[in-house]
């Protein structure tokens, strides 16, 4: 296992500066995640460290080494491609061994390497099987015994999942993870899937405008968002814009059109003064519907539009001048019918003060 280190990377592409002095550091035998939205530079970074790309400034360092201008194939990383890249005409077993006979290896290490691998992603039984035969999900764990068997230093992985289906996208969530977990792998992963990243990763990191908007766990980044971009990139949120009262120890206190709100710093760095905006990231499910008025964290509002999801209903809570989303979770289906006044109630910790 080792440590993939970023310094300063600056990547651009004629006049366009893909990457603006990106500096990361992802530990060793971390499942780390690139997200954000098209044209961040999520794919540019990870082609960096690949090696498909140098960069114009900074340095990429595997461990201590410094790789930042080796060809792709001296970096020994394993990559998963969007596409599979399998050779159709091989059988599962050649695919796999591309890349030791590339290296000549030996014929027996190879078989033996090769087998591993297989069992690893449990496509054993499958390793005269030509590649047309195989459906979706077992062509993407064949991709990943080929990326396996060369025992990279590093995992890369380019959107891997977003060809197959939701339930095979589910099934080789779980697969991946355990396949990296067993094997101590330094993973690094590019997709756009919010859930999938929530659901696997250990860390991650947000870009926009092809630089690094926040890092964190998928805990961190969810709950508290650093910026307006992150909370709107990653789940769905509510936008309250006001005017900051005061600050205590707990936080601080928020004064809307709506009415006043105590809640949290989203950036634990910031140092909010009174007086000045903010915005307030409120999470449609962090909604409490309640017949007991409080003089703070609640709004009165009527029931809109509503959706009926079976586990949830989501709610279009109309305002004065704002429509809140709200998700109830285990709804009646008619327990809320369209034009119901109710007050609408969310704690402390749920409400998310960030910089406008």
């Amino acid at each position: 296992m080792i440590p993939v280190v970023i310094e300063n990377l600056v990547k651009k592409f004629g006049a366009v500066t893909a990457l603006q002095g990106v500096s990361l550091r992802i530990e060793p035998g971390e499942l780390f995640f690139l997200l954000g939205p098209s044209g961040c530079g999520k794919t540019t970074l990870l082609r960096n460290i690949a090696g498909f790309y140098i960069p114009e400034e900074g340095r990429i360092l595997f461990g201590d080494e410094d790789v930042t201008r080796l060809p792709p194939h001296k970096r020994n990383t394993g990559m998963m491609f969007q596409s599979y890249a399998l050779w159709p005409h091989l059988t599962v077993e050649k695919n796999v061994a591309f890349g030791l006979e590339e290296r000549r290896v030996s014929a027996a290490e190879i078989r033996e390497r090769v087998g591993a691998a297989l069992a690893s992603v449990r496509m054993d039984a499958y390793a005269t099987r030509r590649i047309a035969q195989l459906s979706g999900g077992q062509q993407q764990r064949v991709a990943l015994a080929r990326a396996l068997v060369v025992r990279p230093r590093c995992l890369l992985l380019d959107e891997p999942l977003s060809n197959l289906d939701a339930r095979l996208r589910l099934e080789m969530r779980t697969e991946i993870r355990r396949v990296c977990k067993e094997y101590g792998l330094t993973a690094i992963y590019v997709t756009h899937d919010q859930k999938e990243a929530l659901s696997v990763s250990d860390r991650m990191a947000i870009l926009d405008g092809g630089s690094i908007a926040q890092v964190g766990s998928p805990e961190e980044i969810y709950r508290r968002p650093h910026s307006k971009v992150v909370a709107d990139f990653i789940g769905e949120t509510n936008f309250l814009p006001g005017r900051i009262e005061a600050v205590t120890e707990e936080g601080v206190e928020v004064e809307t059109v709506w009415g006043r709100f105590q809640g949290v710093c989203g950036d634990a760095g910031w140092k909010p003064q009174p007086g000045g905006h903010v915005v307030l990231s409120i999470r449609p499910e962090c909604w409490k519907f309640s017949g007991e008025p409080r003089a703070v964290n609640a709004v009165s509002g009527r029931i809109g539009e509503a959706t009926y999801l079976g586990e949830v209903s989501q709610y279009r809570f109309a305002l004065s001048g704002l429509d809140l989303k709200i998700f109830e979770l285990n709804p009646h289906p008619s327990a809320r019918p369209p034009g119901q006044e109710l007050l609408a109630v969310v704690e402390r910790d749920d409400v998310v003060a960030i910089k406008p």
